[in-house]
């Protein structure tokens, strides 16, 4: 295998994190990986500092140059796994399910099994193969630590069907996020195309050049002392779109490791939550909407920050 074919990852580390594991530090900005994964990866010297490897017990300092070579996905055998799944519907065309947090949708480097994909192989054998092996049935996406609603496809016509509303901005997508600040107005939108950030390729940012469009629309739904609570619309879906907006008009998400402030309160992640989904049926024609009640992660954080 060339030097090639491995997929790079590089990061400058900033004062914030100066004194964390090299593992912590990765796992920390790729939330796809397990940490596992990560110290084997240290361990074949596929992690560098300054161009020299290191060990899982190398601390980080400030300007440190951190590159991670990863091997690229094997288009290997994705099997069945039982879960408990919270299958909210389910048809001969389309399935929505209600994922929990930190669940992986679908595999990834580190993240070959335990992902939703394993488990829908065991639920229910006609997944859609657009997406190839690695993503059976996979239409569209949330981050491992969002909770929420996805719609998948049982077959490639209801898959195309569904992909082509996705790209006309037709599905109806609200989520809830807690998010740092008091924010003073009711109602906003964010206007601001979305692309990989220069600084860091790991990450998304608004920038202007080498982006595409973005739009979120915002509602306050409840204030508390140096937090909000808010209900968000998409009308695109970019890669971390809530907590690129959101971030960019100074009201980052709570738990947010990626995107937010370390001094914040105690979640296993953001605070993120994919609430409503909206779709016309790929086969029926019929507009079909589900919403899920919020993890108890979340309502537990909100009613802490209403006693405060």
């Amino acid at each position: 295998m060339t030097e090639q074919t491995f997929e790079r990852y590089d990061w400058t580390v900033e004062k914030t994190d100066a004194g964390e594991r090299i593992d912590k530090f990765i796992v920390c900005k790729e939330q796809e990986w397990s940490r596992s994964q990560i110290q084997a990866w240290v361990k074949e010297g596929r992690v560098t500092v300054n161009e020299t490897p290191v060990k899982n017990n190398y601390k980080v300092q400030e300007d440190d140059e951190i590159s991670l070579r990863v091997p690229p996905l094997k288009e290997m055998t994705i099997l069945p796994e039982e879960m408990d799944l919270d299958i909210v519907y389910e048809d001969s065309d389309v399935v929505v399910v209600n994922k929990q947090r930190g669940l992986v949708v679908h595999p990834a480097p580190g993240h070959y099994s335990g992902t939703l994909v394993n488990g829908l192989l065991a639920h229910c054998k006609d997944l859609s193969g657009i997406n190839g092996v690695m993503r059976p049935g996979i239409v569209h996406r949330i981050d491992k630590d969002t909770s929420g609603l996805l719609m998948i496809a049982k077959n490639d016509k209801a898959h195309a069907g569904l992909a082509a509303q996705l790209k006309e901005h037709t599905v109806n997508r609200k989520y809830v996020a807690l998010v740092h600040e008091e924010i003073p107005h009711e109602m906003g939108t964010i206007d601001a195309p979305i692309g990989r950030d220069p600084k860091n390729r790991q990450q998304m940012a608004v920038v202007f050049e080498n982006s595409k469009p973005a739009v979120t629309h915002f509602i306050v739904m409840e204030r508390f002392k140096d937090f909000t609570l808010v209900e968000l619309k998409l009308e695109t879906g970019r890669t971390h779109q809530i907590r690129v907006h959101m971030k960019y008009i100074g009201y980052p998400l709570a738990g947010d490791p990626k995107y937010g402030p370390k001094n914040t309160l105690e979640l296993d992640g953001q605070a993120l939550h994919a609430k409503l989904l909206g779709f016309t049926h790929p086969r029926t024609g019929e507009y079909m909407e589900f919403e899920a009640p919020m993890p108890k992660e979340l309502e537990d954080a909100i009613q802490f920050l209403r006693h405060q």
